[in-house]
This record gives C-alpha cells, structure tokens and sequence, in this order.
C-alpha cells in the first residue's frame, strides 16, 4: 500500500512525514520522534475523533496527501530538549560484567548478610551503618595500626578471609568492601569473631546449649559507635578529630535540681553539666503515641543522689536541651525493659509513631534555636513557593492544552463545541483551579515551558541565596552539624516477636538516588530520589516502596521500630549556588 505525504505540526514547525496505511499508531510515533525528538509515550497527536493511539490501523483515518496532523508533547531531559546522541560512555551490558562491576552498577541491589545463627541483630545494625556514605568514604582511608604482618595488609586490600585486621574498625572495612564487590548474600564472620572478641557478651551461649544467644541490636549498634568513636579519626581542618563526634554525637546541656525545699531553702545550688550524646532516647509509657512526646519525655528524669547540703539521699529532678546537633542522628525506641517474673528483657508493644521528617527544634537551648528557626522557616517557605508554582505551571498546561484543543479542531474542519456549553465547561475548570487563596489561571497569555523553567530556576536561585545568608556562620563551618534543626528519615532497625533474648531483627535504609544529567547541577550532575526502600532481612534483599515504613511503629508483635537513623536535610552550598 502506498504512503501518503502528510504534515506534522509540532511547536509551530512543520514536518513532511511518508503515513503508511498499513503500519499502526505506535508505527507513526517512532517516525516522528526520529524528526522531534519527542519520545514516542510523551506525544500526543490529534486527529478525527481524538487522539491518535497505539494500536490504531493508520488506514482507518482516511488521511489524505497533505492533510495536517498536530503533535503535541515536549522531549524528557533537565534542558528540555532530547535528540539521538552517542553515549559518552561505551555502554557495557549486565551479562559482561564482572561480579563486583554488576554490584557497584547504578541501581544494583546490594548485598545481604547470611545469618551465622542469631546474628540477625548484628546483620540489621551492619547495613543501616552502610548507609551512611561519609562512614563508606572514611573507612577506606582508615590504615589498621593494630598488626603490621603480611595477613592483615591482605585484609586492608579486601582479602579478609585470608586473614583480618585484628582491629573492629579495619575488620568493618573489609566488611563493607567485601560486600560492595557482590549482590550475593555474604557471611559477616571474620567481623562476628573480632566483635565476640572485642566485647565478649555477643558470645554468650543460648539457654539451650545449640549455638549463640540472641543479643540487643541496639547494644550492638552502640558498642560498634563506641569502637569506631576511638579509632576512627579524621583531618578537620587543621586539628584530628572523630568520625563519630564530628557527624554521630550531639551535645546536651543539663541542669540538676534538688526538688526537696529544704534543700533550695538549704541554698543548694543547680548544678550544669554539658555531655555528649551518641543517640536519643524516646521513652514508652501509656501516655507516649508520638516520637516527639517520647524523646521529651527522655529529656527531663528523675535521679536519687546524695545531697551534701540535707546529708541524706534525696530526689533529684535533671533536664537536658540539645546544644549541638549531629548531621546523623540516632534515636532509640526504649521499647525493652527488665522483666523480674521471667528474669528476661520484655518488650513494650505499644504503638508510637514516627515522621518521615523530624524537626528537633523544639528540644534545642534557646540559644541553639535562634540560629536554627530562620533556616528551618525558609526552608518551609521555600517548599510552600514550588508547590505553589508547579500548581500554577499545571494550570498554564492545562489552560494552554485546551487552546490547541480548539486550533486543532478549527484545522481539522471538526465542528466546534457550541459556545454556552464550551463557556460553561470552561468556567467549571477554572472554578476548579482555582486555589484556597483566589488565584486562577490567565486566559489569554500562554508562557512557554522554556520560559515559566526559566523563571521557576531564578526563583529557586534568589530563594537558595537567601537561604544560604540564613545559615549561621559558627554552623555554616561544621559540614558535620545539622544546621536547620531538620532532619530525614534514612534508616529503621526493627524487631519482631515480645522479647529481646528471642524474636528477629531486620532493616530498613533508604535507597540512595540514581545519578541523573543536570546542567545547572554541580559537576552537572544531581541524584534523583525515587522514595524506595531496601528491606535486609539477613541475606534477603527487597524492594519496598515508602508506605512500608509507615507500619512500622509497633502496636503488637509484629516488626516494629527500635533505632532510626535520620540524617539532616540538605541545604544549598555554595558550589551549586555559583553554578
């Protein structure tokens, strides 16, 4: 069957396209996407009775030579435009890569832990701490001073089975760079055996007598801080500090009380103390439903000491408020507690929520939260401005779809809807654009996509600017502080079943974005979150969209919360500012 010339309009330019009656629609979109660039499901094309589909015959539309045929629809990619270029890089396929190029390809799946028998609660503690990248970055700078012999330089250079470091922190290296060669699930033992080592209660034998005991991954995940706190050090600046201190430990201002009046009458003073934290607790009673209300609740306690003043023990009432917030911040579900009846830990199963974004202000010293609350305000308002602009450029796209609706049918000789009821069905759609606040779309004048990105990325700009004056300078110059008193959820360790000493252990870590090409980005790249989950039970790793992390707060003996790990959101540097 012979082709019909016909013309495409797209974007006010013309193309001269060969219709073949006897391919289909989806036929006719690749020829137009070889001449626009436009890829095949972002196009709509309009013809007698609609919209051109997939899987329509061509020859059912009677096209005549010359007939006119609007296209609408712009190419994906940040520029706004997409045409067939070479790759910059030679592209290399799945099944020609080795084991470790297959793991460490964007978007692989990462590598499980095999569990050695009741080493669950080490598995989930070892791949949340693997999400943390500035952790990765240093432990593989990290040199084990602890053994000079021939083995352990073998373990620096990933060959732990032949012989590992001696030390936690160069054994947790090897781990981590083991596990970043395979998508296998991957037997943790040469870490297992210098932490049973190191501190000798994870090698306590079950009640049974058949293999090891079930252990706390919470104590795990504290005596592994502790560990890295002492060995792991790094250049800042001009002076060597820890890992743990500069991006995992806040700092606390307390002042303790004596809440007996003959004490005050007495003039015993307050006394105030300053201490580092590596983690905080969010306590569980009756009244707690919230993680806010449980880490206030922990803030303020009770303690008996003695009193020099009375001569006797006495109550004593301790408050705390944070001074300094670490860019990663733990929080512990205190949810097991000492069970006399069974002399085991028991579990509290209530059901306590938790955010997906964490605003700790509230917790602050007062002076700490003047320089945090005009940051996290704009950032606030920041958001507010983009969503108030993508509601307005969705508004345009409509308002402007509806328009070539109109020059398409007056071009392809369709009769036009009658005016009442075409002005009745457009009044219904801009009383349902319009916003809360009384805005509604303009009618007449069109901005095009090119110009409304255009004025979107100077507002974004100005905004960020003014953002980045905001930061206060004594925060601005600790890339290890949080410095908006926000923070994200990246992390969650949880635990099934009514006991510490039974039950199963697992973990949640936010995937990490894919790189994507972005011009305006610095090093014009920029990582583009898909809000996905990976789920690490043992060596089994899944998939999991974030609605899954939502029935996470317990309520029963199903998984519920114990640590989650929150990192500070990001905020403009100026790199991207100068960009």
């Amino acid at each position: 069957m012979a082709t019909i010339p016909v013309i495409v309009k797209h974007q006010g330019k013309r193309y001269d396209v060969e219709l073949d009656p006897s391919s289909n629609g989806e036929t006719f979109k690749f020829q137009l996407y070889s001449l626009t660039g436009v890829e095949p499901e972002r196009q709509k094309i309009l013809v007698k009775g609609g919209q051109l589909k997939d899987d329509t015959e061509l020859s059912t539309l009677k096209a005549k030579p010359g007939q006119t045929f609007m296209m609408m629809g712009t190419p994906s990619g940040a520029d706004g435009s997409a045409g067939l270029a070479r790759p910059k890089e030679a592209v290399k396929f799945l099944e020609d890569m080795t084991e470790a190029e297959a793991a460490r390809a964007e978007g692989a799946t990462p590598a499980g832990l095999q569990n050695l028998g009741n080493t669950c609660y080490l598995n989930s503690t070892l791949q949340t701490l693997r999400g943390i990248p500035e952790l990765q970055q240093e432990l593989l700078r990290y040199s084990s001073t602890s053994s000079s012999d021939g083995a352990s330089r073998l373990s620096e250079l990933g060959l732990g089975g032949l012989g590992a470091s001696s030390d936690l922190t160069g054994s947790l290296r090897d781990l981590y760079k083991q596990m970043s060669e395979t998508q296998e699930g991957f037997p943790p033992l040469m870490f297992l055996n210098v932490l049973r080592n190191t501190f000798p209660q994870f090698a306590q034998k079950a009640q049974n007598g058949h293999g090891y005991a079930q252990q706390d991954a919470e104590e795990a995940w504290s005596q592994i801080l502790t560990q890295l706190r002492q060995r792991l050090k790094i250049k800042d600046g001009e002076t060597e500090t820890s890992f743990v201190d500069k991006y995992m430990s806040g700092r606390f201002e307390s002042t303790i009380e004596c809440d007996e009046p003959a004490g005050k009458e007495a003039g015993e003073e307050p006394v105030n103390s300053s201490d580092v934290f590596l983690k905080l607790d969010c306590h569980i009673d009756k009244d707690i439903n919230h993680l806010g209300d449980g880490i206030k609740a922990g803030l303020e306690e009770k303690i008996e000491k003695r009193s020099a003043v009375l001569g006797h023990d006495a109550i004593y009432t301790k408050k705390s408020s944070i001074a300094r917030l670490p860019k990663y911040l733990t929080v512990h579900f205190v949810r097991f507690y000492w069970k006399r009846e069974s002399q085991k830990k028991a579990k509290i199963m209530r059901k306590v929520t938790f955010p997906a974004e964490l605003d700790v202000v509230e917790f602050c010293t007062d002076e700490l939260k003047k320089r945090l609350i005009p940051v996290r305000d704009k950032v606030r308002e920041i958001r507010k401005d983009e969503e108030d602009a993508e509601r307005a450029r969705k508004r345009q796209k409509l308002a402007h779809r509806q328009e070539e609706d109109r020059k398409a049918d007056a071009e392809s000789g369709r009769p036009a809807e009658p005016l009442q009821k075409k002005k009745k069905a457009e009044d219904a759609e801009t009383s349902k654009n319009t916003d809360k606040d009384g805005d509604t779309a303009m009618d007449d004048v069109f901005k095009s996509d090119e110009e409304y990105e255009a004025e979107r990325r100077a507002a974004i700009l100005k905004a960020k600017k003014e953002l980045f004056e905001l930061i206060d300078p004594s925060l601005a110059t600790d890339d290890g502080t949080n410095q908006s008193g926000l923070y994200e959820l990246r992390g969650v360790i949880t635990h099934q079943g009514a006991s510490a000493d039974s039950g199963h252990y697992t973990a949640y870590v936010k995937k990490q974005g894919r790189l994507v090409d972005d011009a305006r980005a610095p090093g014009g790249k920029r990582r583009e979150d898909d809000g996905k989950w990976w789920w690490f039970n043992d060596d089994k790793v899944t998939e999991v969209d974030a609605e899954k992390i939502e029935t996470l707060s317990g309520g029963g003996e199903s998984h519920s919360a114990l640590i989650l790990l929150y990192r500070a959101i990001d905020l403009p540097s100026k790199d991207e500012l100068q960009s």
